[in-house]
């Protein structure tokens, strides 16, 4: 029988990181959680590692980005003694701002297609979180790309963005996302390729593209797959840029933003936020300008500053209320209307301070401010965080209610992050079955047929 030789490598480098075992093994559960991942990983493991075991799956690649986070420094798995995995040579794929972003997604598209492809076990990456902000610079335009074939015109960028629209997230991330994925390879990309009419449609074009792009990325957030994600962040940042359309790019290092907020990843999200901000004001209609705003105003709520976070929520208001009835671009309609969007993520910012109350009536006045029958899975995770407010602040019955009108809105979404949801709320509703409440045993009754129903 072969003896297995203790992993010095691995050994120093826990050593240098001053983490128990105990700590190590809660960073990599937390950088599993961040690909989508539920690992049971635990001190003992980590003693096997250091003893000579191989982890094993993708946990080699969870604790070498949890190692590189805690030194501050890219380790690679030799560093710590572990096998080199097939396929890390792909990890960079996407995480590029320097080349044709058609040419990067090519390969994000078909890995992506293929649900066992690496895309779909890639690691979120705080470095190329900065990118954007190492962009925003006007910068000289890439040489015009070859173009062959017929003309394209207005017309063209009305049906792609009519067919964007179609596939939009109403009904959950994974409601037609390889249908999104395969127009996006197939058509969109050779219509950005085109001849066109004039320099104005390339333009809408490419931002027509963009919003596809970043709407594959949310699918991929839904479904957990955060790494896949930010490449297609990285690569609808890119086509924005391209596409010279005021505030577009800006949009989505918003979102990028909003992604490192959501991970807790707080490396660079206020820099994003505040960046995003200054690229628009004055520069796009007063709704838009509202949902930039209250991002910067999250990102500042969690960053500490209370006072300026606060000042950012107000700017958001004022100008929703002193909105004109101009046309929101199409790119800013990613989440609804933007009243709904600013009201959720002012409710986002009060949860943050710690003040439940108002981020209760916040949320619930975001649920009510989406026509009725429209984007479902956004009201049902509203409808949760409000009734997570108020069990948090001891209105269980109201809670409970409200939590039955989060399942309501749930029926025909296709979403890992509202079946979550669900099992969240059967641990928060666990206290409250012990204590006997009737709403709350029935409303677990109806989420546990929920989830089974589901599996």
């Amino acid at each position: 029988m072969t003896q297995r030789l203790p992993n010095a490598r691995l050994r120093d480098a826990v050593a240098r990181s001053g983490w128990t075992y105990a700590a190590l093994a809660h960073a990599v559960r937390q950088v599993a959680a961040e690909n989508g991942e539920a690992l049971r990983t635990n001190k003992s493991a980590v003693d096997h590692w250091i003893g000579g075991a191989r982890p094993s799956g993708r946990t080699g690649r969870y604790l070498t980005i949890a190692l590189s986070r805690r030194l501050g420094r890219t380790l690679a798995p030799e560093d710590l003694g572990l096998p080199d995995p097939a396929g890390r040579e792909n990890d960079s794929i996407g995480l590029s701002l320097r080349d044709d972003p058609l040419e990067a997604l090519m390969p994000i598209w078909r890995g992506d297609l293929d649900r066992r492809g690496f895309l779909s076990g890639a690691a979120y990456s705080v470095a190329a979180a900065v990118l954007p902000l190492e962009h925003v610079s006007d910068i000289a335009s890439r040489a015009a790309k070859a173009r062959s074939g017929a003309r394209v015109g207005h017309a063209d960028v009305a049906a792609v963005r009519d067919m964007v629209a179609m596939m939009d997230e109403r009904h959950g991330g994974q409601h037609g996302r390889s249908a999104l994925v395969q127009y996006l390879m197939s058509d969109v990309a050779a219509l950005c390729r085109g001849r066109f009419s004039s320099e104005d449609d390339h333009r809408h074009m490419l931002s027509a593209a963009a919003v596809g792009v970043h709407q594959a990325g949310w699918r991929a957030y839904d479904g957990g797959e955060q790494g896949l994600a930010q490449r297609y962040y990285l690569q609808s940042f890119a086509l924005a840029r391209e596409s010279g359309i005021t505030g577009h790019d800006a949009f989505v290092m918003r979102t990028m933003s909003q992604q490192g907020m959501k991970l807790h990843r707080p490396e660079h999200c206020l820099a994003l936020a505040a960046s995003a901000v200054d690229k628009v004001h004055g520069r796009v209609d007063t709704q838009t300008e509202a949902l930039f705003a209250v991002t910067h105003a999250h990102a500042l709520a969690k960053a500490g500053q209370k006072r300026k976070a606060l000042r950012e929520v107000e700017r958001a208001r004022a100008a929703l209320s002193s909105a004109k009835g101009d046309d929101v671009p199409f790119w800013a309609l990613s989440w609804g209307p933007p009243t709904a969007t600013v009201h959720s993520r002012t409710a986002k910012v009060f949860e943050t301070l710690g003040d439940r109350r108002r981020a209760a009536a916040m949320y619930g006045a975001a649920a009510a401010s989406r026509p009725p029958g429209t984007y479902a899975r956004i009201v049902a995770l509203d409808l949760v965080a409000q009734a997570e407010m108020q069990a948090a602040e001891g209105s269980v019955e109201q809670a409970c209610a409200t939590w039955g009108r989060a399942i309501d809105h749930m029926d025909g979404v296709q979403s890992k992050r509202t079946l979550k949801a669900v099992g969240g709320m059967r641990h928060n509703l666990s206290r409250f079955r012990a204590r006997g409440l009737r709403c709350a045993a029935e409303l677990d009754e109806r989420a546990r047929d929920f989830l089974s129903d589901r599996r």
